[in-house]
């Protein structure tokens, strides 16, 4: 109930101010902009309306930040970026950007709209308080209240008790603007998203640079983790299998001629063998562990915790369980996650929460180590970005010095 009377309260307060605004914008611009557009002949028109369009972006910003306290909408600016050069070239980027031209179509509605607002303000609250209170003050009024209500009689209004109907009247008339004004509050917010707002067009724009920067760094992702597993290959298991090859061959050599020896080259390359296969399976639980698949994100993560060389306590709640895609990165996050803390962070312990949304699993990694981690290009914290980044996913590092640090993913269930 708190809130609701804070929201309306905010809500009448931007009614109020509202025609101040539209007042003082109206009677700015558009002087300005018919004196731009009469002297448009001349040299003197083009600045001037590059000053009017100047204007209406400063005050649609004082707007947006005004919406934003007041009715809750947040925003963005929907400016194209001015281009480089002399200023013609700027003014020309400047007048020819759709949203300048919202924004003083705006500051002209604002005008009879915010006389509408202000007078609901002043002429509604004012009544339902005059109703509400009347048992308070209408002793001193120098008048009484008579209502003919027909073969019921007529009702007079002189003292506290007759007057209780009448606030219970103002009441119910409040109770009736509440909604009333949240209505003409989400109409002005719709408004304002038209006209202040990023368009349509602008908007679908951004989502698909911003698609395929994801994508991009996707692919990166993908490349990189082929050529560590290439490398891994190359490096680890290729090489002990070549040394297994090796010392099998010598055996062989001298099974007959010295067979002790034989024996040597035998059980080194039986020792070889095993460190080729724990090093096979450590790269294939780095592709996709099998306990992930088997028995889920919380098996698979409660692994991570026991081998991590610090105390990790794990909490998961992803019912019901989530794509295969989600669960891999989400693993992954933690594993590289925890990788990083034990090696840089100077922590103690350590937590690593999983909850599930609607729509979204939310991973959070929180250690008490002393901060200052920052994403750097290349980095560590970079990659986790990146591997989310290919399911659309987001990562925020809040980590300042003196700790702690908390990584916090949030990677869509659909895409």
């Amino acid at each position: 109930m708190t809130r609701a009377r804070a929201d309306i309260a905010r809500t009448s307060g931007y009614f109020l101010v509202s025609l101040f605004t539209g007042v003082f914008w109206f009677s700015l611009l558009v002087p300005l902009l018919a004196a731009s557009v009469g002297t448009m002949v001349v040299w003197v028109g083009l600045p001037l309306l590059a000053l009017t369009g100047l204007l209406a972006r400063g005050a649609a910003d004082i707007e947006r930040s005004w919406l934003r306290v007041t009715l809750g909408v947040d925003l963005p600016r929907p400016y194209r970026p001015l281009p480089e050069g002399n200023l013609f070239s700027q003014a020309r980027g400047l007048l020819t950007d759709p949203a300048t031209w919202r924004d003083l179509l705006y500051w002209v509605i604002m005008l009879p709209l915010g006389i509408i607002e202000f007078t609901m303000v002043m002429a509604l609250w004012p009544a339902v308080l005059a109703l509400a209170l009347l048992p308070f003050y209408q002793q001193w009024l120098p008048y009484h209240f008579e209502v003919d209500l027909g073969w019921l009689g007529t009702w007079v209004v002189d003292d506290f008790l007759s007057s209780l109907p009448v606030t219970a009247l103002g009441v119910a008339l409040g109770l009736v603007l509440l909604p009333l004004f949240k209505v003409v509050a989400r109409g002005h917010a719709a408004l304002a998203r038209v006209l202040l707002g990023p368009s349509r067009t602008s908007v679908l724009s951004a989502e698909a640079q911003r698609l395929h920067a994801s994508r991009a760094r996707g692919v990166e992702a993908a490349e990189a983790e082929r050529r560590r597993i290439e490398r891994d290959l190359h490096d680890g298991a290729q090489q002990r299998l070549v040394s297994v090859a090796m010392g099998l061959g010598r055996a062989r050599g001298k099974l007959d001629s010295d067979p002790d020896a034989a024996r040597e080259l035998i059980a080194e390359a039986h020792a070889d063998a095993k460190l080729a296969i724990s090093e096979l399976r450590d790269l294939a639980r780095g592709i996709y562990p099998s306990v992930l698949g088997d028995r889920g994100l919380d098996a698979a993560l409660s692994s991570l915790a026991a081998r991590c060389p610090i105390p990790v306590s794990v909490s998961v709640e992803v019912d019901p369980r989530p794509p295969t895609a989600v669960e891999s990165t989400a693993y992954f996050t933690v594993a590289e996650a925890l990788t990083n803390i034990a090696k840089h962070s100077g922590a103690t312990e350590a937590q690593v929460k999983v909850t599930r949304t609607d729509s979204s699993v939310v991973v959070e990694i929180t250690d008490n180590g002393h901060g200052g981690a920052v994403v750097r290009p290349g980095g560590g914290l970079a990659g986790l970005a990146d591997r989310a980044a290919t399911i659309d996913g987001v990562v925020v590092v809040v980590s300042p010095v003196g700790g702690p640090t908390v990584i916090r993913t949030e990677l869509p269930c659909a895409w």
